[in-house]
């Protein structure tokens, strides 16, 4: 048996542990005796200071050393036991609820000497202690400071502390995977050491090695099998693209601005993955309209030209038919071109899965269904994904599998994060940022009012669409109710109805597809001036003529999102407007996320800011996503572990070492999955 098999044993392994707490546990997620080792001691209790009866404080955990003096078992039904105890400070009373008298009996003889410990309250001018689980004739037992766990229903804190110390009791002396420079980083501390530290009630809320320890561990478990995976994809051989780059610059010619550095670097990256014989697996990440779409469609033109085929696959039906526009525009008719999503009939789409087969189709545009087992293609070269930052490591592995050898991944997301989040969200890809916008956009200007000017509000939107231009009204978001946030919506689009008469469209979450993408088309056809909508306006969709944006409650939203449904305006050449409406009565976080938002417009930076205020778990919903969160590490308050991470795995690939030595690291921490799925 490893040593590390205790740990990643069931935790029914445990004495005091039976079927019933087992499930306790598991709904809490702890599953075996190492998740156990996370539920960390939110506080302690002080035990270990005797206390004189005539000094005890009411609502205080105190210890007294008591005489037990007289019982007192009444014979009507639902009245507690009670034991009179003395000493020569005063009288204290043991009250139990639901306790036989044996056990009475056996816990506090009659003129025995006992050490009590529990939480004091007073009734009938006397002190008591009710169901005290701290007694004992030998005081050492009682007289410690404890930790307090948070617990899981159906668990006192005696049975708790028991089975908690027992684990701890229990820990295996592991073997060592760092090497002798890092421990000494951390003043040679073991991993046990590290972990009976955490534990111990003197270290609640206190940092040092022990901590930072664990911390780099856990970021390098992370890191390792990112490396993993990196290496097990450039070990496949594929035929590296064969095309002539300068192709680009006619494709370049037919876009009204000049690519900027960072989309210049992009493509440049990208090509020498497309033409290397090692497989690409390649983020490209970039803030809302910085122009990651027309790079994707330069790699996409080369890898057909190279005659392999290319699918691109975007999050929504709306978004996927404006890449199809888009692709029609610049490529004109050199290629055959199809669009695939839950609209394409039968008819379309048995034809188009037949030409995929045969290799008439080279570019398919669509939604998740491209990947459905049924769809095959004849060859393909290039999967881009449109906006998938919630797929996980293995979802992406998986993904890399089944385009086949030759066939190179480009993953796309405006949701800009910073680099330590980077290099632990998407650190088994490489990456090409674009930070700079193109040059024909400019900043959209930021405004705050309180919802009482919204007058001025609504002769500032009078003034623009007289102008010619387009304005989006996003409501409340109130997660907790769909009901309400339709209702407001409506509310909202009646009174703006009375305004501006049929100018105003409305957009809710009630509305099925076939609705919501007329309304969309419609506003892009410019048949309606004002869009009101409660969901969220895709990340991506252009809307070239809309130049303002109005957010209602905007305290409601994370900073991130405001900055996602910001960038909504601001695509086309015009200069663009943001106001941010909120209530009089805003908490100090919502005033500091607005005033971030009117100070930036670096959605990096953004991001960054964002993380200080809600922590990097909460950030863009990764918690909901099912993307691996840390337990102990923290991307922004733990960069220089990131960092040194970062080199030592960098070091570790460049010497080619053997990871063997990391082995138990990664299977403890959860990572055994993953491993079973590498060569």
């Amino acid at each position: 048996m490893n040593d590390y098999d205790f740990l990643l044993s069931d935790i029914n392994i445990i004495k005091g542990i039976g079927s019933k707490t087992t499930k306790l546990f598991k709904k809490k997620n702890i599953n075996t005796v190492f998740d156990l080792l996370w539920s960390l001691p939110r506080n302690f209790t002080d035990r270990s200071v005797i206390s004189k009866i005539n000094e005890l404080q009411i609502g205080k955990i105190h210890t007294v050393i008591v005489n037990v003096e007289k019982y007192n078992f009444p014979r009507i039904r639902n009245l507690p036991n009670r034991v009179s105890c003395i000493n020569e400070t005063g009288n204290i009373e043991c009250v139990f609820f639901n306790s036989n008298e044996g056990y009475i009996r056996k816990i506090l003889p009659l003129n025995s000497k006992v050490t009590i410990s529990g939480k004091i309250s007073y009734y009938k001018n006397k002190y008591q202690i009710t169901n005290p689980t701290n007694v004992s004739s030998n005081t050492n037992i009682i007289k410690k400071i404890q930790p307090t766990y948070s617990l899981t229903d159906g668990l006192n804190e005696k049975k708790y502390l028991s089975i908690i110390n027992s684990v701890l009791d229990n820990l295996p002396d592991l073997q060592e995977w760092h090497n002798k420079i890092i421990l000494k980083k951390f003043k040679n501390i073991t991993w046990k050491q590290s972990i009976l530290q955490l534990h111990d009630p003197k270290n609640i809320n206190q940092k040092g090695d022990f901590l930072n320890r664990l911390i780099f561990d856990e970021i390098m478990s992370s890191f390792l099998i990112n490396s993993k995976i990196r290496k097990s994809i450039k070990k496949i051989k594929k035929k590296g693209k064969k095309f002539n780059v300068n192709l680009n610059g006619s494709l370049i010619k037919k876009i009204n601005y000049n690519l900027t550095k960072d989309q210049i670097k992009s493509i440049n990256e990208i090509n020498h993955d497309l033409k290397s014989s090692q497989k690409m697996f390649r983020l490209l990440q970039g803030d809302v309209g910085s122009g990651k779409t027309i790079v994707s469609l330069i790699a996409s033109i080369n890898v057909i030209s190279s005659g392999f085929q290319v699918a691109l696959m975007a999050p929504t039906e709306i978004l996927a038919q404006q890449h199809f526009n888009l692709a029609n525009k610049l490529f004109s008719k050199k290629i055959n071109m199809a669009i695939l999503t839950g609209k394409t009939d039968y008819k379309d789409r048995k034809r188009i899965i037949h030409d995929l087969s045969t290799n008439n189709i080279d570019f398919l545009i669509g939604t998740h269904s491209l990947f459905q087992d049924k769809i095959k293609f004849k060859k393909l070269g290039l999967i881009i994904i449109d906006e998938q930052h919630k797929f996980g490591v293995k979802q992406r592995k998986k993904l890399s599998d089944k385009g086949g050898k030759n066939c190179d991944v480009l993953v796309m997301s405006a949701t800009p994060i910073p680099r330590t989040m980077i290099m632990t969200i998407f650190g088994d890809m490489d990456t090409s940022i674009i930070k700079t916008k193109p040059s024909n956009r400019k900043d959209v200007i930021t405004y705050s009012k309180p919802e009482s000017k919204i007058n001025e509000v609504i002769m500032f939107i009078k003034k623009h669409i007289k102008d010619g231009d387009q304005v989006f009204w996003v409501c409340p978001l109130i997660e907790e109710s769909k009901k309400l946030d339709h209702q407001s919506s409506i509310k909202r689009y009646e009174i703006l109805k009375k305004i501006f008469k049929n100018r105003v469209g409305l957009l809710h979450g009630a509305l099925d597809k076939v609705e919501k993408n007329k309304i969309l088309s419609d506003f892009l056809k410019k048949k309606i001036d004002i869009l009101v909508s409660t969901t969220v306006i895709e990340v991506g969709i252009d809307f070239p003529n809309a130049a303002v944006i109005i957010i209602e409650n905007a305290n409601k939203f994370g900073l991130s999102q405001l900055h996602q449904l910001r960038g909504r305006v601001g695509r086309g050449e015009k200069q663009s407007y943001c106001v941010l409406m909120y209530k009089s009565t805003l908490s100090e976080n919502a005033k500091k996320r607005i005033n971030i938002l009117k100070k930036y417009s670096d959605g990096f930076k953004i991001s960054e800011e964002d993380m200080k205020l809600r922590g990097y778990g909460e950030l863009l919903g990764f918690k909901q996503s099912g993307l691996q969160t840390f337990r102990l590490a923290d991307p922004l308050l733990n960069e220089d572990l990131f960092l040194l991470a970062e080199r030592e795995t960098k070091k570790i690939e460049n010497e080619k070492q053997d990871l063997r030595s990391y082995n138990t690291l990664l299977k403890l921490y959860d990572r055994a999955d993953i491993l079973n799925d590498l060569v």
